[in-house]
């Protein structure tokens, strides 16, 4: 999500290699599938662009991930019983699914989809996908009831970050996809921060040269590069509109 949708793909193109391609969305805000080589139908995601005044100039740009459901209408129904906020939705996308966007009770914004295609990765993911996903939450154990509720998630392991707070590893049940340590995690947000939010990490082949693109393409390397448990190296980037994202090889 981004107001500038040239300037995302110049940046996450020199950064992540992706490789773009239009999509018609007749009377509906501008939209880019972006994927990993050529084929538009490898894409991983999208850019759109924020316009008011269904984006307010106080909205930043971000990114938004997606979980799989059954049933979009349902899912939604579920998440507002346990708390949720619908902020759109649920609505129908030609050729792809029904989906809503939601917002967690402690602020963190996501969506579900109820794909038409459910051609979900089956392998571990591959540099241009998206591998780890984490929740930055005001409140650890009530977030992650929600999610295990409404989802069904469950707690893969912990370890401790000291002063008492823990990350929780958090995995997703008959997942195909996800490695040994589940496929994110979840832990207490950073003083500072307005809100809960969620963070992904794109797999790059070569972290040291992604983060020489990041700096060199007008982003900040925030944090990194370190190494993480499982033998992988991570950093935690902004980009050149300020949109939180991480890198991981």
């Amino acid at each position: 999500m981004t107001r500038n949708i040239d300037r995302a793909k110049t940046f996450y193109g020199a950064v992540c290699g992706w490789q773009f391609h239009q999509w018609d969305v007749s009377n509906q805000m501008p939209y880019v599938m972006f994927s990993p080589g050529p084929d538009v139908k490898g894409s991983v995601g999208g850019i759109m662009e924020m316009r008011e005044p269904d984006f307010p100039p106080q909205v930043p740009s971000h990114f938004m991930g997606y979980v799989s459901v059954d049933s979009a209408d349902d899912t939604t129904n579920a998440a507002v019983a346990l708390g949720a906020t619908v902020i759109h939705g649920p609505e129908d996308i030609p050729k792809v699914g029904r989906f809503s966007i939601l917002q967690d009770p402690q602020g963190a914004v996501f969506s579900i989809l109820q794909s038409l295609n459910n051609d979900w990765e089956k392998e571990a993911p591959a540099p241009g996908h998206v591998s780890w996903c984490e929740l930055l939450t005001t409140n650890v154990d009530d977030a992650f009831s929600f999610y295990a509720q409404l989802f069904g998630w469950t707690i893969k392991s912990e370890m401790d970050m000291g002063g008492g707070e823990m990350y929780r590893l958090v995995s997703c049940p008959n997942s195909p996809s996800e490695g040994h340590y589940g496929f994110g995690g979840i832990f207490k947000m950073p003083s500072g921060l307005p809100t809960g939010a969620w963070q992904y990490y794109i797999v790059v082949a070569d972290l040291d040269a992604a983060l020489e693109a990041v700096v060199a393409n007008g982003g900040q390397v925030l944090n990194g590069p370190m190494d993480v448990p499982g033998g992988d190296k991570v950093a935690q980037c902004v980009d050149a509109e300020g949109t939180h994202f991480g890198l991981t090889t």
